[in-house]
């Protein structure tokens, strides 16, 4: 399996097909293979090289304790990291969720290694996380309880193989990447790249989602009919064909 390094941190990287480069991170909880098994990769495969990446804390990369490890800086750092590792200059970025906020903190660190960005299911505004959400992940059912609470999602109603995604974690990593985030609003509009942006209808964050793509100079933006935070993530039948287009004209 391939890795680099940034400032002593392993990250953990996979790549395939051939065509553009095209970065693919996932979101909190999540790991590289999602890209796959929810039926991604295969469809893009064809006309990308797909660079897929373990964000710090998942999947095969370190998952430091840390709190101060999960800065927005280190995670670009990360993705740069695997850039220069693989000797590529600029790439096609796309990120879900926690995957989503990392790509606008490319497009605004470092705009010279992106020539254009998806941004799924995250806004850039700031978020403080409630007081019963605070906890230090080693209590595994009680840290999944809480955060399914605030995203509005029935585990009752998901299978087997989207709950295994998010049990298999470390969750004391999980809980130091998880932390309040300030506002990158003001930087917004230096964001000059083309941006696509999307979210599930029935996300929380929707309208803010909505509202920040007023706020780049070249953003485009969809919304899913009826779909939550996770199955705007799942159902890549409906996110493909809004984005493909998009991809193609880069």
């Amino acid at each position: 399996m391939p890795y680099t390094d940034n400032d002593g941190t392993r990250i953990h990287y996979k790549v395939e097909g051939s065509g553009p480069p095209l970065i693919l991170q996932h979101g909190m909880f999540w790991d590289l293979e999602g890209w796959e098994r929810w039926g991604y990769a295969n469809s893009l495969k064809r006309d990308f090289q797909l660079i897929l990446v373990d964000a710090r804390g998942h999947g095969g990369s370190d998952k430091p304790h840390d709190p101060t490890a999960y800065t927005l800086s280190n995670h670009v750092a990360d993705v740069l990291a695997v850039l220069d590792a693989l000797e590529i200059p600029t790439a096609i970025y796309w990120g879900f969720s926690m995957g989503g906020w990392i790509g606008f903190g490319m497009g605004i660190m470092a705009a010279d290694s992106l020539k254009a960005a998806i941004i799924g299911g995250a806004h850039p505004y700031g978020r403080k996380l409630p007081d019963g959400s605070r906890l230090d992940g080693t209590n595994p059912d009680l840290f999944l309880e809480r955060f399914f609470q605030r995203q509005g999602i029935d585990r009752e109603q998901m299978g087997p193989a989207k709950i295994a995604e998010f049990v298999d974690n470390d969750f004391q990593a999980i809980a130091a990447a998880q932390q309040d985030r300030q506002t990158l609003e003001a930087s917004l509009a230096s964001i000059e790249k083309p941006v696509l942006l999307y979210v599930g209808e029935s996300n929380g964050g929707a309208a803010q989602v909505n509202q920040c793509a007023t706020q780049m100079p070249s953003a485009e933006f969809f919304s899913l009919l009826g779909l939550n935070h996770p199955e705007s993530f799942y159902r890549s039948d409906l996110v493909l064909p809004h984005v493909l287009p998009f991809l193609l004209a880069q």
